[in-house]
């Protein structure tokens, strides 16, 4: 997975280079007033998506990590760096 993170910054450091070789200044492009207008307009819709669409769900799905995964792992971890089993051994059936 870092190789895949490595090889995108050297692709945009070489796309960028590419672009001064041939004169394209990219903080003109990106501070003109129409980028500047479509750039908000963009931003104000992914507002609206993330508010009016993706909010409740994410957080339900977040709320749910966090109780029943992430606070148990926790748990568990603190259980085992005090020398002790983890709960689901001690409590799994035994034959």
């Amino acid at each position: 997975m870092n190789q895949g993170l490595v090889k995108l910054v050297i692709l945009i450091i070489i796309g960028a280079i590419v672009l001064g070789y041939f004169g394209i200044n990219l903080r003109s492009i990106i501070e003109s007033g129409p980028v500047q207008d479509n750039l908000g307009y963009l931003w104000g819709g992914v507002k609206l998506l993330w508010n009016d669409y993706l909010k409740k769900p994410f957080t339900f799905a977040y709320n749910i990590f966090y109780e029943y995964l992430w606070k148990a792992f926790i748990a568990s971890m603190e259980r085992l760096k005090g020398g002790q089993d983890p709960e689901f051994i001690e409590n799994a059936p035994t034959f």
